[in-house]
């Protein structure tokens, strides 16, 4: 019997977001095949009760909100989840992001990789084994889409508890780079308005560490163009961004940190500089502010992250008082354009986060890998991206494997094999015993959260 695409049920794990949800809200209402429920669950009733207000204020689409008490509320039955949480709170993440500068470690954003992103994923893990189990026996069903960092190992974590759950994870940094090479069109060849996703490229490697080993726009080759602009704008940077509205110089691109690994490696690094600088060696670009500032990118502070959410909170009370109406632009996210293509609506290739069935043939089975995928209908078929290129084999199989033995420490909720990880870290260069010293303060900075381990 055919699906009814107006009467969905999606469950929100995270539906008292500032940002994300209202996003997803505004492009669910410009679909006009799909309709059904949002059941928002949060821990923070109260702004879960705000989006319900919000979300059914949009006056356009077939959707309707409704705030949950209860996770079981929320996922019972439902067609697709969303994943979208902030593990802890803005104490643990300025712990996380600023507490190893007292060691002379910078980190640009510090929620993937890196100390903060180790700590982070102490806190994450837990949070997401106990989606995946009451996913289990609520929708076993259910389609899983994950926003949430650290990336690989939330996805991995979910995998872990319910092998047989249908998750994948959705980032936009390779977007970001097809967006730069349809700029770099513009730029060397005239060529104006491609839409990134005529740019067709295979990106290959994990989370925030994404590499493209083939990048063509229609049938021309986009790697000898892209040598020509990246020996061009070495030393400039190049902010594909000029002349739209960026939200502040904390997270701008001067793509520096790209252009560089692709003259060291002959590969394009695929995402944004701010997460590539955090798996690399720590002096190669984050050895200090000024170093940073050099490279034409910024360490984003928790401060302005705590000033950016002030400032969403007040964009949320302007819109529950109808001052404000939500915009109808895209969002560029592709979360609508693949529960479109898992009913059956539409096919879709995009770039995802899933297990390694093979489609990185030297990166661990299992892992959690990031390429292309095909979506039709209620399948996701991962694509084969090929190996890593060995140039770059080191660099991405020791993050690759950091994350599979990080995994390993939390799932055995062992902090002493947590640190093992911690300690063969890029960015953590330090003597052992300081390492050891900074790894416990970050601990004891976030214990609340981590009551569960040995």
């Amino acid at each position: 019997m055919q699906k009814n695409y107006k009467n969905l049920k999606v469950a929100y794990i995270g539906g008292g977001s500032r940002g994300w949800a209202w996003g997803f809200m505004t492009d669910l209402a410009q679909d006009k095949d799909m309709g059904g429920t949002v059941y928002l669950y949060d821990i923070d009733f109260d702004a879960a009760k705000k989006n319900e207000t919000i979300g059914n204020s949009i006056e356009i689409g077939d959707w309707s909100y409704l705030a949950c008490n209860t996770i079981g509320e929320a996922l019972d039955g439902a067609d697709f989840v969303i994943i979208s949480i902030f593990p802890g709170t803005f104490d643990e993440m300025h712990s996380d992001v600023h507490y190893p500068e007292k060691y002379g470690i910078y980190q640009s954003v510090g929620d993937s990789v890196g100390p903060g992103g180790i700590i982070r994923s102490l806190r994450t893990v837990p949070m997401f084994e106990e989606f995946g189990e009451a996913i289990k026996k609520y929708c076993p069903d259910a389609w899983v889409i994950n926003y949430t960092n650290p990336m690989s190992i939330s996805i991995k974590a979910l995998y872990r508890v319910f092998p047989q759950i249908k998750a994948f994870g959705c980032c936009h940094e390779v977007f970001g780079t097809q967006v730069l090479l349809s700029r770099m069109l513009d730029k060397l060849c005239g060529i104006k308005d491609v839409k990134r996703e005529e740019i067709k490229v295979n990106p290959i490697g994990v989370n925030h560490f994404t590499w493209v080993t083939e990048a063509k726009y229609k049938n021309t080759d986009l790697f000898p163009l892209y040598r020509e602009f990246a020996v061009q704008h070495r030393e400039s940077g190049f902010d594909f961004k000029q002349g739209e509205n960026l939200i502040n110089d904390k997270v701008r691109h001067g793509e520096k940190v790209k252009f560089d690994l692709f003259l060291r490696y002959g590969v394009i690094a695929a995402a944004g500089d701010r997460h590539l600088a955090e798996f690399c060696p720590g002096d190669w670009y984050l050895n200090s502010p000024e170093q940073v500032e050099g490279w034409g990118f910024g360490l984003t502070t928790v401060d302005w992250r705590r000033n950016q959410l002030r400032e969403r909170l007040e964009k949320s009370a302007k819109l529950l008082s109808g001052e404000m109406k939500p915009e109808f632009k895209p969002t560029g996210e592709d979360g609508c354009r693949q529960m479109r293509a898992l009913l059956g609506l539409d096919d879709l290739i995009t770039n995802v986060n899933l297990p390694n069935y093979g489609q990185i043939p030297n990166l661990p089975m299992g892992a959690i890998v990031e390429t292309n995928a095909v979506f039709r209908g209620d399948s996701v078929k991962p694509v084969f991206a090929g190996e890593i290129p060995q140039k770059i084999y080191s660099l991405v199989s020791h993050a690759c494997g950091n994350q599979v033995s990080l995994d390993e420490a939390i799932a055995e909720r062992s902090l002493d094999l947590a640190f093992a990880v911690f300690a063969n870290d890029p960015l953590v260069r330090l003597p052992i015993d300081k390492a050891r010293e900074m790894f416990d303060g970050m601990v004891a900075n976030t214990a609340e959260y981590l009551k569960m381990y040995k």
